[in-house]
């Protein structure tokens, strides 16, 4: 929970989580007609039909199950400069690579009006949900938007999200080299991968911004391992390292007081969720056995906590 007043609705037979948001449900739906409002599946919220192109023809949902192997949910709007920035990098990339390798996109528009959204759907060669549809707002819960442009993946075989930060695979990785982008279990927090979650979990930082290139490699493949294992296992942390004192790396290192990078490479844990609470491993190498008893300390709670700021 971020806030208050919050409403969580649980299944009274089964005690499962129905929704955390039941507060915003009650306040679009007063009469409860919809109760106890569970989330729509992807496929209800996707819907139906679709417009392909401009002249009003539209494809059924059967059709893009049948020709796509990932639909990709494009959130954007012609207002938005950043949007209109990135839309071209998404149409190369389509055009040139991703479409060939089985990406359908959809764009869910933000647009404030029809002409607005016609002009820049014109640009576009997706499908659209026109402007206005119920869906957008069911598709950005279910993808938790909070800003545009987003770019989310899905697997067309499983209804499965892959990922919803997409936009940055786009721009890293614009022939699709590593298409469709599943997320992995180690990410690199210089270049902000895989950071959408970092407040909302555990997330381990190995801060490698001084150490020479071959040294990186070296801790790199120790801590990879970890990470997949403890991914494997459905653990509740994020794992990153930061190779250069570029984007969230410079801001952990702030907000740490660690200083200014050196040779020797550093292990925080970054626990946010607690009201911002960290912790420094003392160890001055990286190996498989400084990296596991610091989070097993961690677990045990027998590190000094500290709070960011």
């Amino acid at each position: 929970m971020s806030g208050i007043p919050s409403l969580v609705i649980l299944d009274g037979a089964t005690g499962e989580t129905i929704t955390l948001d039941g507060r915003t449900a009650v306040s679009e739906d007063p009469t409860g007609k919809e109760f106890p409002w569970r989330p729509p599946t992807f496929w209800d919220a996707l819907g139906t039909e679709f417009l392909s192109g401009m002249e009003g023809d539209t494809i059924e949902v059967d059709e893009l199950k049948s020709s796509a192997k990932y639909i990709g949910l494009y959130v954007s709007a012609h207002w938005c400069p950043p949007c209109r920035g990135f839309t071209p990098e998404l149409i190369k990339a389509y055009n040139d690579h991703l479409k060939a390798k089985g990406l359908e996109i959809i764009f869910v528009s933000s647009d404030r009006d029809q002409p607005s959204f016609m002009e820049y759907y014109g640009t576009m060669p997706w499908l659209a949900i026109p402007l206005g549809d119920k869906r957008k707002n069911q598709l950005s819960k279910l993808f938790g938007v909070e800003g545009i442009p987003s770019f989310a993946l899905v697997d067309v075989a499983t209804g499965e999200t892959i990922t919803t930060e997409a936009r940055g695979n786009v721009s890293g990785d614009p022939t699709g080299a590593e298409f469709p982008w599943y997320p992995k279990a180690l990410n690199n927090l210089s270049a902000g991968d895989g950071i959408s979650g970092i407040n909302e979990e555990v997330a381990l930082c190995v801060m490698l911004e001084g150490c020479d290139p071959s040294a990186q490699a070296a801790i790199k493949a120790v801590v990879e391992p970890i990470a997949e294992a403890r991914k494997a296992a459905k653990e509740e942390m994020l794992f990153f390292y930061a190779p250069t004192s570029e984007g969230p790396a410079t801001k952990v290192r702030e907000l740490t007081k660690l200083g200014a990078p050196d040779s020797t490479p550093k292990l925080v844990l970054l626990d946010i969720p607690d009201s911002g609470g960290f912790y420094i491993s003392p160890a001055t190498e990286v190996t498989a056995e400084t990296v596991t008893a610091f989070l097993d300390a961690y677990k045990a709670g027998s590190l000094e906590r500290q709070q960011l700021g």
